[in-house]
């Protein structure tokens, strides 16, 4: 499949938001002696537009979830643009955005990376999956060009010493952490998990943190590992049916996503909770597992029914544009824009290190993912949300003073859901 390429400019006519109704800044300005690392690019004098590029899995594995990224960026960008563009030293500046599709290939997401440092673009905007973010984080630091992305959730790429990698999104101790934070608070509570954990590396992190969270809470873990794109979990879900386990926890890709419920039903593990991180994330959850895939929990970062300020009128633009209410990834995605906007607002020159250094920067109070703060290695402490597929669509169940609906908790067996 080609790469499909996008360009989004002030005169693209749609449903837009607008940009003040988005953004409450609150952070200070760089500081005046901040140092930018040698090497980066420079702009000369400032440009007609704000030229950024995105390279996103629109097909492949992670095409669902890519396809959710792609909509938050265009539909920030339609609403920069419609209140006249991003500021930067008094005046505003349209937004070019430029969509290239890597499908879902770490190669390609490289490839793809350096056609947009020759275009000359100011930032990166990332994809979806961890796998995908990893390759395009050191592209990023090569060529020394910020890189803002969500929907990856792998605390190990940013230990990598990473200095242009900036993700305002939930990592493995914040989801590990939540998730223990809901069992705790469930009656009765549940006291033993188990997890059908994919060969990986983030599949080795999020296991430790989950581990590490159970065992000092008191809960009884184990867990059976898998390798990714198998057909047949018959044996690690049989670990699981041994176990009989109150929760499983998993983090498969979306095809193994399915699969591995399908093939749960089919030898009756029904636990009374089940977490699963990414593969739940896309709308083809509920189009491929229908009833089977309710009651699960997932963590994407967002849901469209926060009660935070911003997220109604976002969702109107969505259901506009796409005639479908906001999907849970696109909120993050569609934040990532005014993150960028706060930091361009905030730089001494449009060149890529003074962008990155105020985007290190960054102090201020989103209103769709609320705070967002960098720690040094550029991932930051933001809301964790919780949702559950609730007949057939997902709703927020956590934190309590934010979400829409309580947790249908325990489950029904999978026989008995109609």
């Amino acid at each position: 499949m080609k790469s499909v390429f996008r360009t989004l400019n002030l005169g693209w006519a749609a449903a837009a938001l607008v940009i003040s109704a988005c953004v409450q800044q609150t952070s200070p300005a760089a500081p005046a002696g901040s140092s930018a690392p040698a090497g980066a690019a420079a702009v000369s004098q400032t440009p007609s537009v704000i030229k950024i590029g995105a390279v996103v899995p629109l097909s492949g594995r992670y095409g669902a979830g890519g396809s959710q990224v792609q909509n938050g960026y265009e539909l920030a960008v339609e609403a920069i643009n419609k209140a006249g563009g991003m500021e930067f030293n008094g005046k505003k500046l349209p937004v070019e955005l430029t969509i290239l599709d890597d499908e879902s290939d770490p190669t390609k997401t490289v490839q793809r990376l350096e056609s947009l440092n020759a275009s000359g673009v100011l930032a990166y905007l990332g994809g979806f999956g961890s796998d995908l973010h990893a390759a395009a984080a050191g592209v990023a630091e090569k060529n020394k060009i910020p890189y803002l992305g969500v929907a990856f959730a792998f605390q190990g790429i940013h230990a990598k010493g990473f200095k242009y990698l900036f993700s305002p999104f939930p990592k493995s101790p914040e989801l590990a952490k939540t998730t223990f934070d809901l069992l705790d608070s469930l009656n009765p509570k549940p006291k033993t998990v188990f997890g059908l954990i994919e060969k990986t590396d983030w599949g080795a992190e999020m296991t430790a943190a989950w581990q590490g969270q159970a065992e000092k809470r008191g809960y009884t873990y184990a867990m059976e590992q898998y390798a990714p794109g198998s057909t047949d979990f018959s044996s690690a879900i049989l670990k699981a049916k041994d176990a009989n386990p109150d929760v499983v926890v998993m983090l498969p890709n979306p095809p193994d996503g399915i699969a591995l419920v399908k093939q749960m039903k089919e030898l009756s593990v029904n636990p009374k909770v089940m977490v699963t991180i990414r593969a739940a994330d896309g709308p083809n959850w509920p189009k491929n597992l229908k009833q089977d895939g309710d009651f699960v929990l997932l963590m994407t970062g967002w849901s469209n029914d926060l009660s935070l300020p911003g997220v109604a009128d976002m969702n109107k633009a969505h259901l506009a544009r796409f005639n479908a209410p906001a999907t849970p990834i696109t909120g993050p995605a569609y934040n990532l824009l005014y993150v960028l906007a706060d930091a361009i607002k905030r730089a001494k020159s449009l060149d890529r290190d003074s962008i990155r250094n105020a985007l290190a920067e960054t102090n201020m109070t989103t209103s769709i993912i609320g705070p967002v703060k960098f720690r040094p290695d550029g991932s930051s402490d933001v809301l964790t949300v919780v949702s559950q597929y609730q007949a057939g669509k997902t709703v927020s169940v956590w934190p309590p003073d934010m979400a829409a609906k309580k947790v249908i908790y325990p489950a029904p067996p999978y026989a008995d859901r109609k």
